[in-house]
């Protein structure tokens, strides 16, 4: 779920908060690493073994990258309440994003489907998704928490989606391995629908955060 207006914690004031965008800025440069990396595993893998699951979670991983640039684009510039069209804008390309890959895969796993598609086995899909669910669950922990310290919308709403894409591939992990060990060919096209769901509904509530007024920063205590 992206989050509504926050404001910045105390430990952001003053040269924290320089402290933390550095942080932010790494967080993303890493999940950007690690993105690319899953995108070209996962597509190449799920190509190979014909799997629209291990598909739709590497061009979900485009779009997290898409999104990490975004973030990244933000936090060089001026904090959201002195340019809050800018983190505005931030939040509206990622949720554009996230709605067109929700209208691909929406009909990819319809199609899939009715085609009866049977994907094949992938243990380099399967080992490489239980590495993901632990690298991103640790990004968004700590992405969540340095985007709250700095009252920076599209990095906890990155982060979130860090963690959403954590659970998604728990969820492609326990549908490929059905599929290959009870032949429950339909949890691959069902898998990559439920990407198509969650995106769909980050993109609608990226829209709504974006309209929503940022909240005036927080003041230390003593502060004018």
């Amino acid at each position: 779920m992206v989050e509504g207006p926050i404001a910045p914690e105390r430990d952001a004031d003053a040269g924290g908060s320089s402290v933390l965008q550095r942080r932010g800025r790494r967080l993303e440069y890493l999940t950007t690493a690690w993105n690319s990396l899953e995108a070209v595993v996962a597509v190449v893998t799920g190509l190979a073994a014909h799997s629209l699951a291990l598909v739709a979670f590497g061009l979900d991983s485009c779009i997290e990258v898409f999104a990490s640039l975004v973030v990244l684009w933000h936090l060089g510039g001026a904090p959201e309440a002195a340019e809050p069209l800018r983190a505005r804008r931030a939040l509206r390309l990622i949720a554009g994003a996230f709605g067109v890959l929700a209208l691909y895969l929406g009909a990819q796993a319809v199609h899939a489907l009715i085609a009866r598609t049977q994907p094949e086995s992938s243990p380099v899909g399967v080992g490489f998704m239980a590495a993901t669910v632990v690298v991103m669950f640790v990004l968004a922990r700590a992405k969540r928490r340095t985007g709250r310290a700095l009252g920076n919308r599209p990095l906890v709403a990155n982060g979130t989606m860090t963690f959403i894409d954590g659970c998604l591939a728990v969820g492609i992990l326990v549908a490929l391995g059905l599929q290959m060990t009870a032949g429950w060919w339909w949890t691959d096209p069902l898998a990559a629908g439920v990407v198509a769901i969650v995106a769909f509904n980050e993109a609608r509530e990226g829209w709504q955060s974006a309209a929503a007024p940022p909240t005036p920063p927080a003041q230390s205590p003593g502060g004018g």
